[in-house]
């Protein structure tokens, strides 16, 4: 099995412990509904505990849920994100919490996306949280303020090999008003104190404050996993400051290297422009299915990009996710509808395209080519229902809810009837009857897949 590692910059092979694997995974902070490029990230958090159960290893994972501590600013600045969100909505913070929560979990859910075992969300484990930080107090590498705990990141050698940012570089571009309390402008809040009205805080050695935000996932890590993680996942804007911290608290408490891989799961742009709320650009899979596409569409076309790449949303190519999964269905179901068969040749054939997909998957889970190897298996293997069955192994990865692959309902004569007399119009080049009749199809609930030979309908 080879990953690729963002700390050392290179793919290297994974060796588990006892054939189990930890994987900790960065959350999402509840104060609002996750877009769609969030949604990438969680999906390759399932591409891999799918793939390493595939390949028969055991995975405990944990995922935190941050209700607490992010600031507006990940440079410790600007108001807590829940506040921000309570003020706007007139709600509770744990209100706020509360239905962001249920609503990424429906998300999760629709994109059929496997739950880690343990989902915590950071005001569970304050007790955990002030003793970390107590345990870096006593080893020197945190001092107090006025405003709160800060780590000092001059006393942590490797601070900066995962984003390749050095220290000397944090101070030149630090801001001119920085805290002259603060040893390092770039020092960090472990635990801040709160002012008297702030509506959430907790008792501390400190007096009255919340924790910063880095600090949950190394106490809910440290809680679940003691001294040694496998693998640490989280979209690619953690790795310069968020999970820049994490390896410098973790690995200054722990006294050595706390996490084997740091992975990360790059940016879904949208029409090649970065999402963001001031351009209009950002979707959630509620916006995308309002516009006619299912959460399996929405994971097919995730699939058209290796994780580590950039990928590029766009309402076309998501059309062409939803063509090609729908011409998936069809070769699936012809496979499912088939007899067994005994050609020694053909089961061997099966077998090989399995050997096949899991070298992709072993190589820094390639999905794309994992996914161009099922097409070729439905599309080269004569119709056989144990092709059907590998599939459904298959799918074990790829994770597509396989009900979508059960509708298999009679085509109306009259559709039939439509679908022919475009197809002729076709062969006649009229192309603005054949358009027309595509679109006379479309409305009435059918879409028309061309092959070299004729041409399947598929059901909206």
């Amino acid at each position: 099995m080879k990953l690729y590692n963002s700390l050392t910059k290179q793919k290297e092979t994974l060796n588990p412990q006892n054939n189990t694997i930890n994987i900790y995974s960065c959350g999402p902070t509840v104060y609002n509904f996750a877009h769609i490029g969030n949604l990438k990230a969680y999906v390759f958090m399932d591409q891999l505990y799918r793939t390493f159960e595939y390949l028969g290893y055991n995975v405990n994972s944990v995922m935190n849920i941050t209700d607490v501590g992010h600031l507006t600013s990940d440079a410790d600045e600007g108001d807590d994100k829940m506040l921000v969100a309570s003020q706007r909505e007139k709600k509770s913070p744990w209100e706020i919490a509360e239905f962001y929560t249920k609503a990424f979990m429906t998300d999760i859910d629709k994109m059929n996306i496997t739950h880690p075992k343990h989902i915590v969300p950071a005001t569970t484990v304050i007790p955990e949280i002030i003793e970390f930080v107590q345990g870096l107090l006593n080893k020197g590498f945190a001092y107090e303020t006025s405003k709160g705990i800060y780590f000092n990141i001059t006393k942590f050698d490797d601070y900066g090999a995962l984003s390749g940012t050095k220290i000397e570089d944090k101070l030149m571009g630090a801001r001119i008003d920085v805290d002259e309390e603060k040893k390092h402008p770039a020092d960090f809040a472990l635990w801040i104190k709160a002012p008297k009205n702030h509506i959430m805080q907790w008792e501390s050695p400190w007096g009255m404050g919340y924790p910063g935000w880095h600090i949950e996932c190394s106490a809910i890590g440290r809680k679940f996993f003691g001294d040694h993680i496998d693998i640490h996942t989280g979209g690619i804007d953690h790795k310069t400051v968020h999970h820049e911290n994490e390896i410098a608290q973790n690995d200054c408490l722990n006294g050595k290297k706390t996490v084997d891989f740091w992975m990360h799961c790059e940016f879904m742009n949208v029409d090649n422009v970065k999402m963001s709320k001031s351009l209009g650009n950002l979707y959630t899979l509620k916006d995308i299915e309002e516009k006619g596409f299912s959460a399996m569409c929405y994971r097919y076309f995730i699939y058209s990009t290796h994780y580590a790449k950039p990928a590029n949303f766009s309402f076309e190519s998501l059309k062409n996710a939803q063509n090609s999964l729908k011409q998936l269905n069809k070769l699936v179901n012809d496979h499912k509808n088939s007899p067994e068969t005994t050609d020694m040749e053909v089961l061997n054939q099966i077998a090989a395209f399995d050997n096949e997909f899991r070298k992709e998957i072993a190589d820094d889970i390639n999905m794309p080519k994992a996914l161009a190897v099922c097409w070729k298996m439905l599309k080269a293997v004569p119709k056989c229902h144990q092709a059907y069955e590998q599939f459904v192994k298959f799918n074990k990865v790829l994770g597509f809810v396989l009900t979508e692959f059960d509708a298999n309902e009679e085509i109306p004569e009259e559709i039939i009837s439509l679908a022919n007399q475009r197809w002729q119009a076709k062969l006649n080049k009229d192309f603005v009857l054949a358009d027309a009749l595509r679109n006379a199809l479309s409305e009435k609930g059918f879409d028309i897949l061309d092959k070299k030979d004729g041409f399947d309908i598929i059901k909206k």
